[in-house]
């Protein structure tokens, strides 16, 4: 008999995952490996939702504040990072509980990623200083020039996506699609994972959502984004643009009053929320579902993914 499977978890922001991981954990004896492209980043803990210190001693976690908010994360170094975590965790005969919001991680690990080569940090800044002079429309009608594949499937206002996508070009005189034809063996095959995604009903959601930013507020995001002010980062680095970050920035800055800085970082965190449903739909479609926060309903679903575990434990 082998390794119990790896247990993904994805969802929309506040739904709920960190609770869910714990009491895997505990039931499993797993440890719990981060899939969320922001909780990666050091001094955001608050603003990112990451597990608080009581909650990272009920079980260990692996991959959450270990990088520099003035570093460049990418799915590709992620996972590069969660391969040897893993490895370790199984070698150690635990159960590795990867959870996080972010479905391009947790596709990366079942499905293999893109082979891009690194980028210089040099190309990194020549691009980034193109696309805040002129814009990211100019950016998108560039790249549309260049690499139309990729182009045409981004939103002409997805700033990170289009930055990334012209850096590859002015790196490697490639388009990003053509690097979008070979992948990376997965970390996880087939019948080596069990997935589930937390679907509560929306409205209920957007109301967490709304409720947890204020909540957030109080406990230190403010400060939070005081830090990274003062370090004078580049606004274009991931870490700047976390859920309410860009808002707080411009509060800060005198820009605006703190309740619209508010509610346009609810505003946004819902908007994101809303497109962590489609990628649900699209791309996990025979992923169990988890379609409520009440904890009897939890109970009643995750007994039955207990279940499914142990088949597939016995199975192995």
């Amino acid at each position: 008999m082998g390794m119990r499977p790896a247990i993904l978890i994805h969802g929309p922001t506040a739904s709920g995952k960190t609770k869910i991981s714990l009491e895997l954990a505990k039931r499993l004896g797993g440890e719990i490996v981060n899939a969320d492209s922001m909780q990666v980043y050091s001094g955001l803990r608050v603003l990112t939702a990451r597990p608080t210190d009581e909650e990272m001693a009920i079980a260990p976690h692996h991959l959450f504040g270990y990088r520099d908010p003035a570093e460049v994360g990418s799915a590709g170094a992620w996972l590069q990072d969660a391969r040897k975590v893993i490895r370790d965790i199984e070698a150690r005969d635990k159960v590795p509980i990867i959870i996080g919001g972010t479905g391009l991680h947790h596709l990366a690990l079942i499905q293999g990623l893109s082979e891009i080569p690194p980028i210089p940090e040099d190309c990194r800044s020549d691009v980034r200083a193109f696309v805040q002079k002129e814009g990211v429309s100019a950016a998108h009608a560039r790249l549309m020039s260049i690499d139309p594949k990729t182009a045409e499937r981004l939103e002409p206002n997805d700033r990170q996506r289009i930055t990334r996508a012209l850096e590859v070009w002015t790196a490697t005189g490639k388009p990003l699609s053509t690097y979008h034809e070979s992948r990376t063996p997965p970390v996880l095959d087939a019948g080596e994972w069990l997935g589930v995604a937390l679907t509560p009903p929306r409205e209920q959601l957007y109301a967490r959502i709304d409720r947890r930013f204020a909540s957030m507020l109080m406990e230190g995001a403010m400060d939070e984004a005081r830090a990274l002010a003062e370090r004078n980062l580049d606004p274009s680095l991931p870490a700047m643009k976390a859920h309410g970050m860009p808002w707080l920035l411009a509060y800060l800055r005198g820009d605006m009053s703190s309740d619209l800085a508010a509610e346009y970082a609810k505003r946004d965190t819902r908007r994101y929320a809303k497109r962590q449903f489609t990628w649900i739909s699209h791309q996990f479609p025979f992923w169990p579902r988890i379609p409520s926060v009440e904890p009897d309903v939890r109970r009643k679903v995750i007994h039955a993914l207990f279940k499914e575990i142990d088949a597939a434990f016995s199975n192995r």
